[in-house]
C-alpha cells in the first residue's frame, strides 16, 4: 500500500480528537454565541443624539436608509424630526453611515441574529426596535479622529488685535478662493441650516456651488430671496451656524464667511446685474410706499420693483441701510460695500427720498392716500435709558447716538477712560469704537460673560482690542465732578441666584461691594426702541401697536389690512438684519395678496 492511500485511510480516524468537546455551532436562531470584538452586526442610534440630518442615508452606496418621521422624537430647531430606517435586505455593513454620522449618534453592534419570516420586519429603526440592548452591543463606532466628516473649520484670517485698533481698516480680511473651496466642502448639505434661517435662504445649494467652482451661480441662488447678501456675510447673526450639523462635535461650515466669499466675487453693480440678469416685470400700474431704508424696507422695495410695482421709500437720513448703516462701525461693515448693494437696487427702479422726514417733511396721510399699500420698516432708533442716577450728566451717551455720529463721520470726544454698560453687540460695538480713538475701555455687563448676547467673535475681538470685560457688575449711580461733567461711575458685583423652580440664573448685587470706576464717558447700550411719534393717532389704534411693537400676521400685515410692516419694530421673530430681510421678503408676498386680488 502505498503512503498516500495509507494517509487516506487513517485521516478520518482524526475525527475522534473532538470527542469529549463542547459543539462549537449553534442551533440557528434558538442559540447566540459572541462574537468577534470588532463584528459589525445591527446597527444602533442613540435617538436623543440624532438630529436628523440625514447624512448617512445620503452616503449609502446600497439605498438601505430611509430617513424617517419619529413620532417619540419632537422635532426642533437643528433638529428635523427624522430618523434614520434600515433595511437589512440591502445592507452590506459597510459602515459608511457611521462613518460620516456628524453626531456620532449612529453605530454598529455585534448584535447579528435577527430571524422573522415577514419581509417587513427586515426594516427597522436602530435606536427603537433594540434600544433594550443595542447601546451594550457597540462593537464599531468612530470619532472625530476617524469619522470621515471634516469637523475643523477653515480658519479665517484677520488684522492682529494691536494692528487693526488704530484704525477702522476692516478686520476680518476674506477667504481666498482656495480657502473658500475647502470650506464649502465640508457642508454635508443637510438643510438644518435653511429651516434655522430666518429668510429660509437656500444655504447648501450655494455652498456646493462654491465647492464646485461655480461662484456665479452661488451668487444667483444667493440672491433669491436675499437683496443685501453681502450685508449678511460681514454682519449677520448666522443662527444658521448654531444648528449646522457639524457644530455638535466639531466647528459649524462658516455660512457666513462663505457668503461674503460669493458676493464679493461681483465686486461692482454692473458685475452684480450681469450674474443676477434679474427679471423684472412690466409695470402693473400699482404702487407701494415703503418708510425707512433699513433692511426690512430695502427687501421689499427690491422684490415689489422685480414684480412691476412702482416703489418709492422714505428715508429720514441721508444714506440708506438703517441700523446697518448708522449703527455697524466700518471696521465691521465697510461703507463700499454697503453703498454697492444700494445702487444695484436703485438700478433695477427702487426710488429712495433721502433726508425725508415722515411727519415733518412729508405727512404719514399723504403716503396712505397717494400709494395702494404702505410698509413701515422704521427699526429702533430710541436708546432705552440706562436707569441710574445723574445718567443725564454730559459726558453719558446712548451707544447708538455715538455710532451714528462717528459713521457719519461726526466726531465725539470720549476721553482717556470709557466705561460702557451693556453686553449685547452695540455694547461691544461702542467699546470698539472708543478703542479706537485711544481710549482705555471697561465693559460693565451684570451677567456672566457665557451670558452676553454679544455674538462670541465680537467680544473676542473686543478683548483682543485691549477691551477690558467686568462681568456681575450692576451699576448703580454716575459720579460727576465739580463742572458736573461724569468722573466715574459706581457699580456693585452681584452673584448669579438660581430661582426655585430653575430658569436662567440672575444677578443678585453683593453687599458692601460698591466700586468705583474713574472715567471721561459712560455709553449706555441697554436696548432700543421705537419712535411712533410720526405716525398720527388715528393710525396707531389701527396697526395695533403693543408695548411699543406694531402687531402683524403671518403676510406682515397689521390691523389696517392696506399697512404692512417688518423690521425690529414689529413684534414679530428676533431684533436682527436677517429677521428684517425676511419681514419684507414675506411682506412682498402679502402685499401681492391683497393688491393683485382687488386688480
Amino acid at each position: 500500500m502505498s503512503f498516500i492511500d495509507l494517509k487516506g485511510l487513517l485521516q478520518p480516524l482524526g475525527a475522534l480528537k473532538q470527542i469529549g468537546k463542547k459543539p462549537h455551532t449553534i442551533r440557528f436562531p434558538y442559540e447566540q454565541k459572541d462574537a468577534s470584538d470588532n463584528y459589525r452586526g445591527l446597527h444602533y442610534n442613540e435617538i436623543n443624539d440624532c438630529i436628523g440630518c440625514g447624512n448617512c442615508s445620503t452616503i449609502c452606496p446600497n439605498a438601505a436608509i430611509d430617513m424617517i418621521d419619529l413620532l417619540e422624537v419632537e422635532g426642533n430647531t437643528g433638529d428635523s424630526g427624522l430618523r434614520p430606517r434600515i433595511d437589512n435586505g440591502r445592507c452590506c455593513w459597510c459602515a459608511l453611515c457611521v462613518d460620516v454620522c456628524p453626531t456620532g449618534s449612529l453605530n454598529l453592534t455585534k448584535d447579528y441574529i435577527y430571524v422573522t419570516d415577514d419581509p417587513n420586519s427586515f426594516l427597522w429603526m436602530p435606536g427603537v426596535d433594540n434600544k433594550e440592548k443595542g447601546k451594550d452591543l457597540i462593537s464599531y463606532t468612530s470619532d472625530t479622529t476617524t469619522s470621515l466628516t471634516m469637523y475643523d473649520r477653515v480658519p479665517m484670517r484677520e488684522l492682529e488685535g494691536k494692528e487693526r485698533v488704530k484704525s477702522f481698516a476692516e478686520v476680518v480680511l476674506g477667504y481666498t478662493e482656495d480657502e473658500a473651496r475647502a470650506e464649502a466642502e465640508r457642508c454635508i448639505s443637510c438643510g438644518l441650516c435653511t429651516e434655522a434661517c430666518p429668510e429660509h435662504m437656500h444655504i447648501p445649494e450655494y455652498i456646493n456651488a462654491i465647492a464646485r467652482g461655480e461662484d456665479e451661480d452661488a451668487v444667483k441662488i444667493i440672491y433669491d430671496n436675499n437683496p443685501l447678501p453681502e450685508m449678511c456675510g460681514k454682519v449677520c447673526t448666522r443662527r444658521c451656524e448654531d444648528v449646522c450639523a457639524l457644530q455638535v462635535r466639531g466647528d459649524a461650515v462658516a455660512i457666513r464667511w462663505l457668503k461674503r466669499y460669493a458676493t464679493e466675487t461681483a465686486p461692482t453693480v454692473e458685475a452684480i446685474k450681469e450674474i443676477v440678469n434679474p427679471v423684472i416685470e412690466e409695470p402693473n400700474g400699482l404702487s407701494v410706499g415703503i418708510i425707512g431704508a433699513g433692511p426690512a424696507g430695502l427687501t421689499a422695495g427690491y422684490y415689489l420693483a422685480l414684480r412691476g410695482y412702482d416703489v418709492t421709500i422714505y428715508e429720514a437720513q441721508a444714506h440708506a441701510g438703517g441700523m446697518v448703516m448708522y449703527g455697524i462701525p466700518k471696521y465691521r461693515f465697510p461703507l463700499d460695500s454697503i453703498d454697492k448693494q444700494i445702487e444695484y437696487m436703485e438700478s433695477i427702479g427702487v426710488k429712495i427720498n433721502y433726508n425725508t422726514r415722515v411727519g415733518k417733511d412729508i405727512t404719514f396721510d399723504d403716503i396712505y392716500k397717494n400709494f395702494d399699500a404702505v410698509f413701515i420698516g422704521i427699526g429702533l432708533q430710541k436708546p432705552w435709558n440706562i436707569g441710574i442716577k445723574n445718567e443725564d450728566v454730559p459726558g453719558v451717551i446712548p451707544a447708538i447716538e455715538y455710532l451714528k455720529i462717528i459713521n457719519s463721520g461726526g466726531s465725539y470726544d470720549v476721553g482717556k477712560k470709557v466705561a460702557v454698560i451693556g453686553g449685547g453687540n452695540v455694547a461691544i460695538d461702542g467699546a470698539r469704537v472708543s478703542a479706537r480713538f485711544d481710549a482705555e475701555v471697561t465693559i460693565l455687563y451684570r451677567r456672566r460673560v457665557e451670558d452676553m448676547p454679544a455674538d462670541w467673535e465680537e467680544i473676542e475681538g473686543a478683548e483682543d482690542e485691549g477691551v477690558h470685560i467686568i462681568p456681575q457688575a450692576i451699576p448703580t449711580r454716575i459720579i460727576k465732578d465739580e463742572k458736573g461733567h461724569v468722573k466715574g461711575i459706581e457699580y456693585v458685583m452681584a452673584e448669579m441666584v438660581t430661582q426655585e423652580g430653575g430658569g436662567r440664573p440672575r444677578p443678585v448685587a453683593i453687599k458692601g461691594s460698591e466700586t468705583i470706576y474713574e472715567c471721561d464717558t459712560v455709553i449706555g447700550a441697554i436696548g432700543q426702541q421705537a419712535d411712533f411719534t410720526w405716525l398720527p393717532e388715528k393710525y396707531k389704534e389701527s396697526v395695533l401697536i403693543e408695548r411699543g411693537k406694531i402687531q402683524v400676521n403671518n403676510d406682515r400685515q397689521t390691523g389696517d389690512a392696506k399697512i404692512f410692516a417688518g423690521g425690529d419694530a414689529v413684534k414679530f421673530g428676533n431684533a436682527d438684519a436677517i429677521s428684517a430681510i425676511a419681514d419684507g421678503f414675506n411682506a412682498v408676498k402679502g402685499i401681492d395678496k391683497l393688491l393683485l386680488k382687488k386688480k
